[in-house]
């Protein structure tokens, strides 16, 4: 049926009108995605354009990988419905998934940051290397994404790292980054990186406080484990 156009479809079966009646669960995935494609085009019906989107992951889930350039090759599929169908999944995603980091952030918080940042780090193929800037109390103040690639001291550069503690007027720092491979034993890298960073925080009055490591299903806390230079 995906490439009949939906005003072919019985009214009462069209993917809006048996959400409204029966609820979104009722739905199968490639009905719910035709539903954010909104429409389809004069060739192509959204239902179509569903099925294609569906082609392209072995599984709902990877859905959360597609890129912006994967839809956009769709033909039907063009710049705007490819970045609706990509801020959907975001919101999905933080809906979710996402715990928020509004609260104190005291160095027993790497459960909770780790529990943040899981789904979004999830299945990437990079490491991605986060700061998170804290004031006098430990509470959040901002996070940025600093680096993406192999972490080592040569891409990690402290003065962008300090330089958005000293722009938001951070009293401590927490560093977050994943590991692609699930494996959340540091490397020699990351802890020199680490020792790295302490010291110029020391001599700079804002304090790395802990680091964290983010793999597939848990995490590692420089802090917990006991390994941050004192």
């Amino acid at each position: 049926m995906s490439d009949v156009l939906i005003k072919q479809i019985p009214v009462s079966e069209r993917p809006r009108e048996r959400l409204i009646k029966y609820g979104a669960k009722s739905l199968s995935t490639e009905d719910l995605i035709a539903i954010i494609m909104k429409t389809g085009t004069k060739d192509y019906s959204s239902k179509y354009l569903a099925s294609q989107v569906l082609k392209l992951v072995k599984n709902v889930s990877d859905l959360k990988n597609i890129t912006l350039n994967n839809l956009i090759k769709i033909n039907g599929i063009g710049v705007v419905k490819a970045i609706e169908f990509i801020a959907a999944l975001e919101l999905g995603r933080r809906v979710y998934d996402e715990v928020l980091l509004e609260n104190n952030l005291k160095c027993n918080s790497a459960q909770k940051i780790y529990k943040h940042f899981r789904s979004e780090l999830l299945g990437v193929n990079q490491e991605y290397f986060f700061c998170l800037y804290l004031d006098q109390n430990k509470h959040l103040i901002d996070k940025k994404l600093l680096f993406k690639g192999t972490l080592n001291k040569s891409l990690i550069h402290p003065r962008e790292i300090f330089k958005w503690a000293y722009l938001s007027s951070a009293a401590y720092i927490i560093c977050v980054h994943n590991h692609p491979s699930g494996n959340v034993i540091p490397s020699s890298e990351d802890i020199n990186v680490t020792d790295a960073l302490v010291k110029i925080g020391k001599l700079q009055g804002i304090f790395v406080i802990d680091h964290i490591i983010i793999g597939n299903n848990n995490y590692y806390s420089f802090y917990e484990n006991d390994v941050l230079e004192r």
